[in-house]
C-alpha cells in the first residue's frame, strides 16, 4: 500500500525518542522501585480554582462547540496579559488558541514552511521539535548551542548557517533541555539578522514562569521592531502545573493570526471552552505554583551539582530556568544513551540520554528536577555509585 511522505519523514522521530522513559515506566509497573527522571512533569497538582472553574464552567453548560480562533474571554485574558508583560499593545487579532504548545507549535510551522525551506534551530532541542520541522517537508538546520556560552544562542553561529532558502528562527527560551535564557541583547542581535535576512521568529516560551532569580526574562515580543515577523507559543501546562488540560496558544502579527485561521479550523475547529474559561483565569494573575517550582527546582539542581559534581569525571550544568539540569558522563566513556540504559537496568534510576536531543548533547544525561528532594538525593548517590564502576572498570 501507500503512504503520503509525511510518514516516511517521521518515521523514527516520534516515541522512540523516549525509549528509556517507557522501559522505565513498564519496570514501574512490574513493580520495580524506579525513581523517574526523565520527563518534565511539574510537582504539584493543577491549582483547585482552576479545577474548579472547569467544572462551573461545564456545570453551566460551556460544553458545546467553539471556533478555530478561540473563546473572546480567554483572548482577551491573553490581549491584557501580553499587553502588560510586553510593553505594547496586543488585541485579541493577534492571538490564538490551540490544544498545547505542541499542537501550536505543529500549525505554526505548517503555516510557514514546505518543501525546500530551512528552519534555523539550536541543537540540543526539545525531542519533538525534529519531528515538528520535518513533517512540514522543510529542512532542520541545526545552530550549535555550545557549553562553554551557557547553550545560548549566537548571532555568529546562526549567520554562519544562513541560507537563500533560510525562512524561520526557531528560538527556545527559557531552553529544554539546557535551562538556557536568552539575554535581552542576544534576541535583539538575533532580531536584527533576522531582519537582514527576512527570516521570521518563531520562540516557544512555555518556561517563561519558571526562570530563577539569577535570570531576567526577555522575548522578541519585547521589541516593536521584531513584531512583523515575531510569533510566540506558549501554554499553561507548565507555568500553572496544567499539562493535561492541553491549552496553549500562539501571538502574532494580525495578518498572520487570520493566515492561521483556516488552518485551525481544517484542524479541529475549536478547543474546550470549558478549558478557555479555566485559561482565562489561569493567564489573568501570576500563576499560584510558579514561584514554589521555582525555588524548588533551582534548589535541586544546586543540590545535584554539590553532589556530582567532579565525581569519577561527571560534570554538572545548572540551568538558570525550566525543569532539567545536564550532566555530562563523557569521561566515564560511555554515550549518554549507554549510561542511561545501564544506569536504569543497574540502579533503577531513569534519565533521559542526550542524544535524544540533538548531537550537542552527545554522552550527556538529562535529569528532571521535579522529583522531591529525597528522591534526587537517593538519585545522585546512585548516579554516582554507578559513574564510579566505570571509572574503576576503565
Amino acid at each position: 500500500m501507500r503512504y503520503a511522505p509525511v510518514t516516511d519523514r517521521l518515521a523514527g522521530l516520534g516515541g522512540a525518542k523516549w525509549q528509556i522513559h517507557a522501559r522505565a515506566r513498564a519496570m514501574k509497573h512490574a513493580g520495580e522501585q524506579v525513581i523517574e527522571l526523565t520527563i518534565g512533569e511539574p510537582d504539584v497538582p493543577t491549582p483547585p480554582e482552576l479545577i474548579e472553574t472547569a467544572a462551573r464552567a461545564m456545570e453551566d453548560g460551556r460544553t458545546g462547540y467553539s471556533n478555530g480562533h478561540g473563546e473572546a474571554g480567554l483572548l482577551r485574558a491573553l490581549a491584557a496579559r501580553y499587553t502588560a508583560r510586553r510593553g505594547r499593545a496586543f488585541g485579541p487579532d493577534n492571538i490564538m488558541t490551540l490544544p498545547g504548545t505542541q499542537t501550536t507549535l505543529f500549525a505554526v510551522l505548517s503555516a510557514l514552511v514546505t518543501d525546500g525551506d530551512e528552519v534555523l534551530l539550536g541543537d540540543p532541542l526539545y525531542a519533538t521539535y525534529e519531528g515538528l520541522v520535518a513533517s512540514t517537508g522543510a529542512t532542520l538546520v541545526r545552530v550549535p548551542l555550545r557549553p562553554e556560552n551557557g547553550f545560548r544562542m549566537t548571532v555568529a553561529d546562526v549567520a554562519a548557517r544562513i541560507t537563500p532558502r533560510s525562512r524561520v528562527l526557531f528560538l527556545n527560551t527559557p531552553h529544554n533541555p539546557t535551562g538556557a535564557v536568552l539575554r535581552r541583547d542576544e534576541i535583539a542581535a538575533l532580531g536584527e539578522l533576522a531582519r537582514a535576512h527576512d527570516l521570521w521568529i518563531l520562540s516557544d516560551e512555555v518556561y517563561e514562569e519558571l526562570v530563577f532569580d539569577n535570570v531576567a526574562f526577555a522575548s522578541p515580543l519585547d521589541f516593536a521592531e521584531l513584531a512583523e515577523r515575531t510569533i510566540v507559543a506558549c501554554s499553561i501546562s507548565k507555568s500553572h502545573a496544567a499539562p493535561g488540560f492541553r491549552s496553549g496558544w500562539c501571538v502574532g502579527p494580525v495578518e498572520f493570526i487570520r493566515r492561521l485561521l483556516p488552518l485551525s479550523e481544517t484542524m479541529l475547529f475549536g478547543s474546550q471552552p470549558f478549558i478557555a474559561d479555566m485559561t482565562a483565569v489561569a493567564v489573568a494573575e501570576p500563576s499560584a505554583v510558579a514561584e514554589g517550582m521555582r525555588a524548588r527546582f533551582a534548589h535541586r539542581a544546586a543540590m545535584i551539582a554539590g553532589r556530582l559534581q567532579g565525581v569519577a569525571g561527571l560534570r554538572v550544568h545548572q540551568p538558570e530556568a525550566g525543569m532539567f539540569a545536564l550532566i555530562d558522563v563523557r569521561a566515564t566513556g560511555l554515550s549518554g544513551e549507554a549510561f542511561a540504559l545501564a544506569l536504569l537496568e543497574e540502579e533503577k534510576v531513569a534519565v533521559m540520554p542526550g542524544e535524544s536531543f540533538g548531537t550537542t548533547l552527545q554522552g550527556w544525561l538529562r535529569v528532571s528536577l521535579t522529583q522531591p528532594d529525597a528522591l534526587i538525593a537517593l538519585a545522585c548517590d546512585r548516579i554516582a555509585a554507578f559513574a564510579a564502576r566505570q571509572e574503576t572498570k576503565a
